[in-house]
């Protein structure tokens, strides 16, 4: 009977090490098997589960990636951002990433806290290269969630960047500190409408040095929308001139009056102009085709980011006759 009952305690003990180990194992491995070639851009998809805090993102940043830094020079900055609706008011965001052809990654992040979202990264700063990635490449993926270039949230929330002259940023001694795109990351993951995003960036310092200062267009489904500047170690909030649309390009807005933006970049005046237009209305097919207009002959990326219903349109390397289409939900 003793020699029995220690085997049963011996199997019982072995099955619950196997059981702690599938739980503990499942979703690094869903996520490592859902990593997928889309194109031969090369794009690649994957869909990351894990049960991070944005506290323990910060610890793991750290160790992490410098990204958009010198390493690497993009022939000239020029993306393009835009917040906008469709016709029948559903709001929207259009994004070029103007930068080196790199690969890339559209990445669906599912914390256990926080918001499901989508995000574009350039995961050459993950170590990807242009050839197919192999099996032992695709771990790298795992620290995407870090780098995000700009996304959508399931609440709605979208925001992109672009790249700027200068930004400084007044580093309080009391706030965590984290680098130029982990807003981007900590809003998605905590902030439903453009005001909560506001407040969560009042409790952290971010840090420019050693990487390309930027800015920020953050709106959601509401149709609120802001740009985010950081000049003279102060944050600046730029509301839109015009209510229902916003446009950011490569040029700071706090530095000029609104009369002389039109002059400071074409792709501004285009988009600016195109939407006034419109009275700040496109639908997916206008928009992605004004993304066409302003792209440059190093436009990585296009995408539509549909606020309301999740949708993603994304057109690779300027391929305007190929729209992909994905969806957050």
């Amino acid at each position: 009977m003793t020699r029995n009952r220690s085997h049963a305690i011996r199997l019982l003990l072995a099955v619950l090490c196997l059981i702690a180990m599938i739980v503990l194992l499942w979703n690094p491995a869903r996520s490592l098997l859902s990593f997928q070639k889309v194109t031969d851009f090369p794009l690649y998809s994957m869909h990351l589960y894990s049960n991070n805090s944005f506290t323990r993102y910060i610890q793991e940043s750290e160790r992490a990636i410098k990204p958009i830094s010198s390493r690497q020079t993009a022939p000239n900055w020029a993306c393009t951002v835009f917040s906008a609706a469709d016709p029948k008011g559903a709001p929207l965001l259009g994004r070029n990433f103007d930068w080196n052809h790199n690969p890339a990654l559209l990445l669906f992040n599912h914390p256990q806290e926080g918001y499901d979202s989508v995000t574009m990264v350039d995961i050459s700063y993950l170590g990807f290269d242009l050839n197919d990635a192999s099996f032992i490449d695709r771990f790298q993926a795992f620290d995407a969630a870090h780098i995000p270039f700009d996304g959508l949230n399931e609440a709605g929330l979208a925001v992109g960047m672009n790249a700027v002259s200068h930004a400084e940023a007044w580093l309080d001694p009391q706030n965590p500190t984290i680098g130029s795109l982990a807003p981007i990351r900590l809003i998605l993951d905590q902030a439903a409408t453009v005001e909560e995003a506001l407040a969560l960036l009042q409790n952290y310092n971010i840090d420019f040095e050693g990487e390309t200062p930027i800015h920020y267009l953050i709106a959601d489904a509401s149709g609120a929308s802001v740009i985010i500047e950081y000049i003279d170690n102060e944050m600046r909030i730029l509301e839109p001139q015009n209510p229902g649309w916003q446009v950011s390009t490569n040029f700071l807005f706090s530095e000029r009056p609104a009369e002389q933006w039109p002059q400071m970049c074409n792709r501004y005046r285009h988009a600016d102009e195109t939407l006034a237009k419109n009275s700040g209305q496109l639908d997916a097919s206008s928009a992605m085709s004004l993304l066409q207009n302003v792209s440059q002959s190093n436009t990585r990326w296009s995408i539509v980011y549909h606020m309301d219903s999740g949708e993603i349109d994304l057109v690779m390397g300027r391929d305007y006759g190929d729209v992909l289409h994905f969806d957050l939900h």
